[in-house]
């Protein structure tokens, strides 16, 4: 029989609604407790899983007994200080949404967790897990005879609605290029299997939210750019952000090419944006393109809808669970998604934040 899991959840804003649904869909599993502060976004909480128990504080979730594991999907800012209290008081294995941290002053101390925490710790970077990324990560160095030039591009809708308005300012978030874009900077190293050395950024708020004011501040995150970052094994990635192009056919679009040949996944947007009058959203594709014998092979990579439903990640969210779920059952040895790698995302992301704000290339010295 299937060990029962219970989660307890801090924060159930729109990222966090959508894990509840999908650990509803999981097999010996449920939401046993949440903690969200804001009221409005508890009672739709609540309605997604009616048999959790909503507990007023941080403090009360800890205290209860039977909680397995901790699910932190608050907002970025709040997380450092979340994992720090709960390492103190009750260090439960902990599934962390993305980024890690915000603050380049928090390094030091989430780096420290690494070896000080002393159950497993798991960033959520919900693209690994994206039926098409997925394929792609399998059979990139098949297809390419090793990556050398790695290219993500992602144009998309703006940065919607959050609890606050906290995702309008960098202090909040991180910056565009960590909040955003260490889903992408993961990716890089994973695919490459290497480590960045040099990060060159070019970016903007040209398009989105230039009317806005919340108390009669500005919000100042980018809506575009560049990003160029060398690795330590030659190999070089881009990453290409738009957040005023939702009216592309794929949100997503990730090419590798190496000496053999080229691979790339292209993956739709929610599907709950895609037109009506259009039909059926896209279906996700893997195209294979060998430099010989010419010819491009191109794979459909469907979803499951039910996995659709249930959120605005391809799925991914479900998948990314299931592999959690069995770490807790001792199905597997470590986390798929490390502190250290959710740390080097935001590493990454803090770089070309600072690249885009200075115009000059920033230098990573390697990490131990």
């Amino acid at each position: 029989m299937t060990r029962q899991i219970n989660y307890g959840i801090i924060g159930c804003g729109m990222m966090g609604q959508e894990h509840l649904k999908n650990i509803a869909l999981l097999d010996g599993a449920r939401a046993r407790a949440i903690y969200e502060p804001d009221a409005g976004m508890a009672e739709i909480a609540g309605r997604i899983a009616p048999e959790a128990l909503l507990v007023p504080s941080l403090d009360a979730l800890l205290a209860l007994p039977d909680l397995d594991c901790l699910l932190i999907v608050s907002p970025n800012h709040c997380h450092v200080e979340q994992v720090l209290q709960i390492a103190e008081t009750r260090a439960l294995p902990l599934l962390i949404e993305k980024p890690l941290f915000t603050d380049p002053a928090d390094a030091e101390a989430m780096m420290a967790l690494r070896d000080s925490y002393p159950a497993p710790i798991w960033v959520a970077m919900e693209y690994r897990y994206m039926p098409p990324i997925a394929a792609f990560l399998e059979q990139a160095g098949s297809a390419t005879g090793g990556i050398k030039m790695l290219t993500l591009r992602e144009h998309r809708f703006p940065f919607l609605e959050k609890v606050g308005h906290w995702n309008r300012f960098n202090r909040n978030s991180g910056g565009t290029f960590v909040e955003k874009c260490c889903h992408f900077f993961d990716l890089m190293r994973l695919a490459l299997g290497a480590e960045p050395v040099r990060v060159m950024a070019s970016a903007a708020q040209s398009v989105n939210h230039l009317d806005e004011r919340y108390d009669g501040e500005a919000p100042d995150i980018l809506d575009n750019g560049y990003v160029i970052i060398d690795f330590d094994n030659g190999a070089r990635a881009m990453l290409e952000l738009c957040m005023f192009a939702e009216g592309a056919t794929y949100q997503e679009e990730i090419s590798a090419i190496g000496p053999t040949g080229k691979i790339e996944a292209l993956v739709p947007g929610p599907g709950r944006f895609w037109p009506t009058h259009l039909g059926d959203p896209p279906t996700p594709k893997l195209i294979v393109s060998p430099r010989a014998p010419k010819g491009p092979i191109t794979t459909d990579i469907p979803v499951d809808g039910n996995l659709l439903e249930a959120g605005d990640h391809n799925g991914s969210t479900f998948y990314q669970h299931q592999a959690f779920l069995q770490l807790l059952r001792g199905e597997r040895d470590a986390p798929d998604v490390s502190l250290m790698d959710g740390w080097m995302a935001v590493r990454m992301g803090l770089a070309a934040q600072q690249s885009a704000a200075s115009g000059e290339s920033v230098l990573l010295e390697p990490v131990s």
